[in-house]
């Protein structure tokens, strides 16, 4: 299944760049641009749950943290 992906407020040199460099590969601008992320995101790694999950543990070092019991507890007596 492909999904459209609509790129606004781009600069007009920025898209200069683009129709010149798909000139060059002798593609459409759209062919490019799909070219681009293709290449650009299948160099990045994928994280795994590990990592990201550290990664949340970091961002959320510094707040106070509430325990799940004392939270159901609280939902509970709400209702």
């Amino acid at each position: 299944m492909t999904v459209n992906l609509h790129v606004r407020n781009l600069d007009e040199e920025l898209v200069a760049k683009l129709k010149r460099r798909a000139s060059r590969h002798g593609r459409s601008a759209e062919a490019e641009h799909r070219e681009i992320l293709k290449q650009a995101l299948s160099a990045e790694p994928d994280a795994s749950f590990e990592e990201l999950a550290a990664t949340l543990r970091r961002m959320t070092a510094a707040r106070e943290q509430t325990p799940s019991e004392v939270l159901l507890r609280e939902a509970r007596e709400e209702r």
